[in-house]
């Protein structure tokens, strides 16, 4: 399990799922927020605590944050899927770095293709060399 929360401590998250890699998004959005993503679904694999305000972008996404310290926290979906899960990501940026040091980085073009772009052996301690 790993645990991340805002910068004021006012939103915590919980990741329970073996973390496979940290997705880092080069689409417009993401690459001004700077996160990076663990995926699962709402009240299932993540759990979030504490009030955000968000951004809707389009019809599909919201990005929440922190309404006191302003960290970008998580995205959810709009929207539940057949089987009634709503999908979310927490921002692995907020959690401690031995936690998540070691979890390889996944890279996603979200700006061109919308495709999985292979990975290049760096993990998130690499970030902080």
């Amino acid at each position: 399990m790993i645990e991340g929360a805002c910068h004021c401590g006012a939103v915590r998250w919980t990741y329970k799922p073996e973390v496979e890699g940290a997705t880092a998004c080069n689409c417009t959005i993401c690459r001004r927020y700077g996160a990076l993503w663990a995926y699962d679904y709402e009240n299932q694999g993540v759990t979030v605590q504490g009030a955000t305000a968000h951004y809707v972008r389009g019809e599909d996404i919201e990005f929440h944050f922190c309404a006191h310290c302003g960290c970008t926290v998580y995205w959810r979906g709009r929207r539940d899927d057949e089987q009634g899960r709503r999908r979310i990501a927490v921002n692995l940026r907020l959690a401690e770095p031995q936690a998540v040091a070691a979890i390889p980085i996944d890279h996603f073009d979200g700006l061109d293709t919308f495709t999985d772009l292979p990975r290049d052996g760096k993990c998130i301690a690499d970030l902080w060399a």
